[in-house]
C-alpha cells in the first residue's frame, strides 16, 4: 500500500478497493488506513484539492467534469464540494475560453457549422454546460477573422 501512496496520491475509497483486491481483511485495511489517516499518509480533503488543481489546469475539466473525477476517486461528496467551492462561474467562463480559443487554430477553414458543433463536443467532454459553452464558442467564432463579413 505504501508504493500506490508513493506512486502517486490516492483517496481512502481507492486505497479500500486496492486492498480489497488483494483479498485483504477489511476490518484490519479499516484499521491500517485509520492510522494512515492519523499521521497524514492519507487525507481526502488534500487529495481532492490537488485533483482538482491539476485535472483543472492540465485537462481543463469544468467544475462538474471535476466533479465526476471526484466521485470516481470515491472523494466524500462534502469534500468534493469543498474542494471544488473556489471554483466561480467567471473562471470556468474564462478556462472554457482559453480551451475555445487553443481549439479554434486546429479548426481553421472548416465551416463554421462545422467549428460549432467540434467545439461544441470539445467542451461538453470537458464538463462544460451547454449555456456557457454555446455562448464562448459564439463569442468566439464571431470575433474570428475567418468568419467576419466585410
Amino acid at each position: 500500500m505504501l508504493r500506490q501512496l508513493a506512486m502517486a496520491p490516492r483517496s481512502r475509497a481507492q486505497l479500500v478497493d486496492k486492498l480489497a483486491a488483494k483479498d485483504i481483511d477489511p476490518d484490519i485495511a479499516d484499521e491500517v488506513l485509520d492510522r494512515f489517516e492519523e499521521v497524514g499518509l492519507v487525507d481526502d480533503a488534500a487529495f481532492a484539492e490537488v485533483l482538482v488543481r491539476s485535472q483543472q489546469e492540465s485537462r481543463g475539466l469544468s467544475k462538474r467534469g471535476l466533479r465526476h473525477e471526484l466521485r470516481k476517486k470515491g472523494v466524500d461528496p462534502d469534500i468534493a464540494e469543498d474542494a471544488l467551492a473556489p471554483l466561480d462561474a467567471e473562471s470556468e467562463r474564462a478556462r472554457a475560453e482559453d480551451l475555445v480559443a487553443t481549439r479554434m487554430r486546429r479548426l481553421h477553414g472548416l465551416p463554421r457549422e462545422v467549428q460549432m458543433r467540434r467545439l461544441a463536443g470539445f467542451l461538453a467532454r470537458k464538463g462544460y454546460p451547454g449555456d456557457l459553452a454555446f455562448s464562448v464558442i459564439r463569442q468566439a467564432l464571431d470575433a474570428a477573422e475567418e468568419h467576419r463579413r466585410d
